[in-house]
C-alpha cells in the first residue's frame, strides 16, 4: 500500500500583508481579507470604516471575533481592543456597527447562510 502525500492533511501559511482587502458584498464601508480555510471553517480579517454597520442577521453557525483595533458595538455591548465575542448557532446579531472604525479577526463555519432579519422594533 502506498501513501499519496497529496491527499494527506496539510499545513498552510499566509502573510496577511500579502492578502488584498476585498469590499464586503453585504455592507458598505466593510472590507475583508480571506486568510485561510480548512475542514469547513474559515478565518478573516475584517475592517470597518468609521460609521459602518452590518445588517442584522441570524447565525446559522458559530462565529468568533477578536478585536485588534478600534471599537465595535455588538448587540449593545462595546468591544474594544483585546475583547472577544462568541455567537452561538441560532443567535441573532443586531446593531453590529463601529463609530470609530475597527479591525477584528473572524472565525466562522463556511456553510453558514447569511440570513438577514428585520431590525427589532424601535431600532
Amino acid at each position: 500500500m502506498t501513501h499519496d502525500p497529496s491527499t494527506a492533511p496539510q499545513f498552510r501559511w499566509s502573510d496577511s500583508n500579502d492578502v488584498p482587502w476585498i469590499p464586503s458584498t453585504l455592507a458598505k464601508g466593510v472590507e475583508v481579507k480571506n486568510l485561510g480555510k480548512a475542514n469547513g471553517r474559515a478565518i478573516q480579517l475584517v475592517r470597518f470604516a468609521p460609521g459602518a454597520a452590518f445588517p442584522d442577521h441570524l447565525h446559522t453557525g458559530p462565529e468568533f471575533i477578536y478585536v485588534l483595533e478600534g471599537e465595535v458595538t455588538w448587540n449593545g455591548r462595546v468591544l474594544g481592543r483585546g475583547n472577544v465575542g462568541v455567537a452561538e448557532t441560532g443567535t441573532v446579531e443586531r446593531g453590529f456597527h463601529s463609530m470609530t472604525g475597527c479591525v477584528f479577526l473572524l472565525a466562522y463555519d463556511l456553510d453558514q447562510i447569511f440570513d438577514s432579519v428585520r431590525p427589532a422594533s424601535g431600532q
